[in-house]
């Protein structure tokens, strides 16, 4: 059996815990505007990795159309991917950018990401395919 972060780095999906975004629901974000914690009932498998959902809506909305729900770059965080390598990251610390989720690794790097982050934006972009 391989550990979750050969997983992760397998599927290019950060997982923790075995879920996708430690089991933060994806859809909450752009629904209810912050993070909410997903149910296995309400469970759906995509890109290598389980994604927990609060509910059967948000579930299949996911399904629907997994890539305008899924984060940037895994759900590892923006501001390192900026820097060219792949950090974990918190449900808390996160930003919806011109309909695209962005994750950090803390609140901390989070407001330093924010100041510059079309910049950071640009350079992830540049960087992910080179990460893993």
């Amino acid at each position: 059996m391989r550990s979750t972060s050969a997983r992760a780095q397998a599927a290019r999906i950060y997982q923790k815990g075995g879920f996708a975004l430690g089991g933060a629901d994806p859809v909450a974000y752009f629904e209810e505007g912050r993070a909410r914690r997903g149910s296995s009932a309400h469970r759906a498998d995509w890109n290598g990795a389980v994604w927990l959902f609060v509910d059967a809506r948000n579930r299949d909305r996911f399904i629907a159309d997994p890539e305008a729900f899924a984060p940037q770059y895994g759900g590892f965080c923006a501001w390192a991917a900026a820097r060219g390598y792949a950090a974990s990251t918190i449900p808390e610390a996160w930003a919806i950018v011109d309909g695209k989720l962005y994750l950090n690794y803390s609140r901390r790097i989070h407001r330093s990401w924010e100041r510059n982050r079309e910049a950071d934006i640009r350079s992830a972009d540049e960087n992910w395919p080179n990460i893993f």
